[in-house]
């Protein structure tokens, strides 16, 4: 599908943000693909905007997970969205653990060379963002406001937020249709 895709100016992109991160997802994923170090995630939770003049996708990796390694080691990462008829690959690269075994190969996708950044993106992507990591911070539950969200940590693994510079946009046609 990557033949299909195009770029996407950052000023034209947009999104149905709420809709987007709790009914899409997005696959996550940092590491080098010529090495073939890399890991992916299933991701749900972020946000998109603009910080230090800089157009930013905001992801939040706990730090048991195997991909934070990855967001550790290297500069960059990809977020990708895939077509629907791959949902499979969603549960799979949000339950798998990589440590254990080839769960790119498991979910039937197919890793691939991004344009500007180190990280690989899927060739059956229909979203692509690449990405290079400007900040990072740990979430401090002694700041939590709203005492409903320590739920969601029941093992105290607290995220790491990551803030990525958006370096490039390249979406189907679908997608570019979405944002008009």
């Amino acid at each position: 599908m990557l033949n299909k895709l195009r770029t996407i100016p950052i000023d034209e992109f947009s999104l149905k943000v709420h809709t987007f991160w709790q009914k899409q997802w997005m696959i996550l994923t940092s590491g080098d693909f010529n090495t073939g170090s890399f890991n992916s995630m299933t991701i749900g939770w972020g946000s998109f905007g603009i910080m230090w003049k800089k157009p930013f996708v905001q992801v939040v990796v706990r730090p048991t997970r195997y991909t934070f390694e990855f967001m550790e080691k290297y500069d960059s990462f990809t977020l990708c969205t895939l077509p629907r008829r791959y949902r499979k690959a969603y549960d799979i690269l949000g339950t798998k653990s990589g440590r254990e075994g080839d769960k790119i190969a498991l979910s039937g996708i197919t890793p691939t060379s991004s344009m500007h950044v180190s990280a690989p993106c899927y060739e059956e992507s229909d979203l692509i963002l690449e990405c290079r990591k400007i900040y990072w911070q740990d979430i401090d539950p002694s700041n939590f406001l709203d005492p409903g969200i320590s739920a969601n940590y029941p093992d105290k693994d607290y995220h790491r937020a990551y803030f990525g510079e958006i370096l490039d946009v390249r979406g189907s046609e679908y997608h570019h249709n979405m944002m008009r």
